[in-house]
């Protein structure tokens, strides 16, 4: 059974908005007073949080499909929807999203980091946040936006220190049990490790953390063995250690051509790992075989300019100057990293010719508005209540989306399409049409009902009927 899962494509689906209310205030001798529709609630977020206790991806492997909740209609009585709760998902420190292009998303690192797979949408506004003093008393009311929903890649790089890295049966797993308190599986077979192996090691004032990456071979950057599922464990590591077995069974191996091979297959990767300190440990030196034959390769490898230390995991020989001298380089990799900097904000201001939306002629009468506002407008609008598409019309027009249309040869009865090929909304474009609001004076706008006028409108009001009385009346003879 997987116990282990390091990569995992997990399907994400937002919250939508709830719909606006439109709804009409009504009481005794007051039975149209004034529209009180409440907004709908904004849908849940789909959101990835770094979680410390979490150290696999294994429960979005069984369970790839999340959905966050929606939220709900607006009511009348000026009460809005309650939003829809935030979906929450623990992901290991060190998980990378990405698309399904391979493009990185987000690097999750660090307790508590976060990022949005999925945006709730928004919830449509009630005819109470419509009137205006235009629109008094709305008919309509806006739909709730359709919340984002995707499939991201999920990649667990661990996050360590040190790691070890060898052949199998190099003796990493031995190593790592006797320098912390990981517990792997030791056996004298290949492929013993199957899953990276975490532990943490403390050498003096230094606590550190060290990887056992499951055994490389020749090919493994290829995706030959288990080498190219858990080399992407090794990037995070400041410091490698090439764990040699000096006492192998194998005729046609011995720890120096190891090493090459090994060091070839981490070039062949990439990822910068030419750059990262190395460290050679001559492994099972217990064995008389295994002393002898590093006795005998140490020279040639320090005239490589590799520091080199002799241990055994049975013996426990040489394990402690491996330690600090491990300990040694992690600090001083940690003291040459800058020092986080304030946040910063970056402002990028709208360049001055864009207008938020694109329009582009497709064949001979078809043209295309792409752009964010026109897009989510279509979304939220009613096409069964004339007054809603009546003021989607007047909000494109305001955009600009009229006058685009014709200085790129829109004529009366194109054909104009809003949004992408899958999703768009098709109609004759008219130029300052109606939109299916003929009856109305204004589009939008639903005179039968009427908002009282403040007091001080009224008074003035009256003041001018009178004073325009008073001036016809200054002309007036009654004995003529």
């Amino acid at each position: 059974m997987t116990t282990f899962v390091d990569r995992v494509e997990l399907h994400v689906a937002a919250g939508n908005g709830g719909h606006g209310c439109a709804s009409v205030h009504r009481e005794k001798f007051k039975p149209l007073g004034g529209p009180n529709g409440g907004n709908g609630g904004r849908g849940g977020d789909v959101t990835l949080v770094v979680d410390q206790s979490v150290t696999t991806l294994l429960e979005y492997h069984h369970s790839p499909h999340r959905k966050a909740t929606n939220g709900k209609p607006g009511e009348g009585g000026n009460c809005s929807g309650k939003d829809g709760d935030d979906l929450v998902l623990a992901v290991p420190d060190g998980t990378v999203v990405m698309d399904k292009d391979g493009n990185v998303l987000a690097d999750l690192v660090g307790e508590g980091t976060s990022y949005v797979a999925a945006q709730g949408g928004r919830g449509g506004l009630g005819n109470a946040a419509l009137a205006s003093a235009r629109r008094k008393a709305p008919g309509f009311a806006l739909l709730g936006e359709p919340g984002r929903s995707g499939e991201v890649v999920l990649e667990l790089k661990t996050v360590a220190d040190v790691a070890l890295v060898g052949y199998p049966s190099a003796g990493k797993s031995s190593l790592i049990s006797v320098l912390s308190a990981a517990k792997p599986k030791i056996a004298d077979y290949p492929f013993t490790t199957l899953v990276p192996n975490l532990g943490v090691v403390t050498a003096g004032s230094t606590v550190y953390t060290v990887a056992d990456v499951p055994g490389l071979i020749p090919g493994a950057s290829q995706g030959k063995g288990l080498g190219l599922e858990f080399l992407r464990h090794v990037e995070r590591c400041s410091v490698l250690v090439h764990v040699l077995d000096t006492a192998t069974l194998e005729s046609d191996r011995d720890p120096v051509s190891d090493l090459d091979v090994i060091e070839a297959e981490l070039a062949e990767y990439g990822a910068g790992l030419e750059n990262r300190p190395r460290v050679v440990v001559l492994n099972k030196i217990d064995i008389p075989d295994g002393q002898d034959l590093a006795d005998i390769i140490r020279p040639d490898l320090e005239a490589r300019g590799y520091q080199v230390f002799e241990a055994s995991a049975v013996s426990r020989q040489g394990l402690k100057e491996l330690s600090f001298a491990l300990a040694a380089m992690v600090a001083e990799g940690r003291a040459a990293k800058p020092k986080d900097e304030a946040t910063r904000i970056v402002i990028r201001p709208r360049a001055v010719d864009d207008h938020g939306f694109t329009v582009t002629k497709e064949g001979e009468e078809l043209f295309r508005v792409r752009g964010e506002k026109p897009e989510r407008w279509v979304r939220q609008t009613d096409f069964s209540n004339d007054e809603a598409v009546g003021y989607l019309a007047d909000r494109l027009n305001r955009l600009g989306v009229e006058s685009a249309l014709a200085k790129a040869g829109a004529r009366a009865g194109d054909a104009v399409a809003i949004g992408d090929e899958e999703n768009a909304v098709v109609f004759d474009w008219e130029p300052t049409m109606a939109a299916g609001a003929e009856m109305l004076s204004r589009r939008g706008e639903d005179h039968r009902l009427e908002i009282p006028r403040p007091a001080a409108i009224r008074r003035r009001d009256r003041e001018a009927e009178r004073d325009e009385a008073d001036e016809d009346y200054r002309g007036f003879d009654p004995f003529a």
